[in-house]
């Protein structure tokens, strides 16, 4: 995912126990250790808390390019995503500044909280079957701003939404960072949104399983972005998996990617397709896909290379839109990134 926001690196030291673990210690205001902070990697359900001392130890992949989150009430989030430096992995919050988001009603406001959390709920949660279950326990802490001019309604959470999905078996702590809907006109119904986009952290605690979630699980993985990613890299198509076609024909992977793997990531070139007469295309390729011939979704490719890491995620996600069954699942069909990884 190609992330638009600043990650501040403050990298006092950084350890390596062995290949797959660090440790270090989280220290705060005045340099004194930090007891209780989560320390994670976004996307998955790889986390550990600091001791009472700050100390703490997690596990990590290499191959997998995730970003550490380091949280705790009073204090600015750290984002990181470097680990090269030889010594231990030391790590300092700064405090957080006093602010507290006031969102005033106008009379004018022609929208009320009702109106804007349904489609909140609808462009975030989804509306897929396991979406009917999914409970958002701290709702009230999400608050909106719609640009009138713009036509585009914002959403806020100063705190980690916490997500319960008994579909999956899973609570979700997503850290949201943008939350756009712009609309063709001034409205909120669903039939004149013209774009959808939101971007966050968040972490996967497990918490129940059994044979029927279990099915659910691999019914939410199958056909989805990290099932096409992960596809695509190992070279898996097959009318069981995904399909290929453009304008109706049968298109060969080999003839559309050039796949070089690396020792932490493999590198993917796409290859460019001539552009269709009358047409003003600025994409580099697009392609119809159909999932066990029955899920129909479309890719397109805004970008000519790319780097797909371990659990499936990539370099430029922004850069890659999906549409059609793809494009329609979000939260409630969301699983870890390490979901399925041995």
């Amino acid at each position: 995912m190609k992330n638009h926001f600043l990650f501040l690196f403050l990298l006092v030291s950084i350890s390596v126990i062995s290949q797959n673990t660090l440790k270090g210690k989280i220290t705060g205001k005045d340099d004194i250790p930090l007891k209780g902070a989560n320390i994670y990697f976004d996307g998955t359900t790889i986390s550990t808390i600091s001791d009472a001392e700050g100390n703490y130890t997690i596990e990590f992949e290499p191959s997998a390019n995730r970003i550490l989150v380091v949280s705790i009430d009073g204090y600015e989030n750290e984002y990181i995503s470097d680990f090269d430096s030889p010594e231990n992995f030391n790590i300092h919050l700064h405090a957080a500044k006093n602010s507290l988001n006031e969102v005033v009603v106008s009379r004018k406001d022609k929208f009320s909280r009702s109106q804007k959390l349904k489609i909140f709920r609808e462009y975030f949660i989804g509306k897929t079957v396991n979406s009917e279950k999914v409970v958002i326990q701290n709702e009230n802490d999400i608050y909106f701003k719609y640009d009138k001019q713009n036509f585009i309604l914002k959403a806020f959470s100063d705190k980690p939404l916490i997500i319960l999905n008994p579909s999956l078996g899973y609570k979700i702590s997503y850290q949201l960072q943008k939350f756009e809907i712009t609309f063709s006109n001034l409205s909120i119904f669903s039939r004149d949104i013209i774009k959808n986009f939101y971007i966050g952290m968040s972490l996967f605690e497990e918490t129940a399983n059994s044979e029927v979630i279990s099915k659910k699980r691999e019914e939410a993985f199958k056909g989805s972005q990290i099932n096409f990613f992960r596809n695509l890299v190992n070279n898996v198509w097959s009318k069981d998996e995904f399909l290929m076609s453009k304008n109706y024909d049968k298109v060969f992977s080999e003839n559309c990617f050039k796949i070089s793997k690396g020792e932490f990531y493999t590198k993917v070139e796409v290859v460019k397709q001539p552009k269709e007469k009358n047409k003003n295309e600025s994409y580099i390729a697009s392609y119809d896909l159909l999932f066990k011939n029955k899920e129909e979704s479309s890719v397109i490719f805004e970008t000519d290379t790319f780097y797909v890491y371990k659990y499936g995620n990539n370099s430029n996600i922004s850069d890659i839109v999906f549409l059609g069954q793809i494009g329609e699942e979000r939260v409630a069909e969301m699983l870890p990134l390490n979901y399925a990884i041995k």
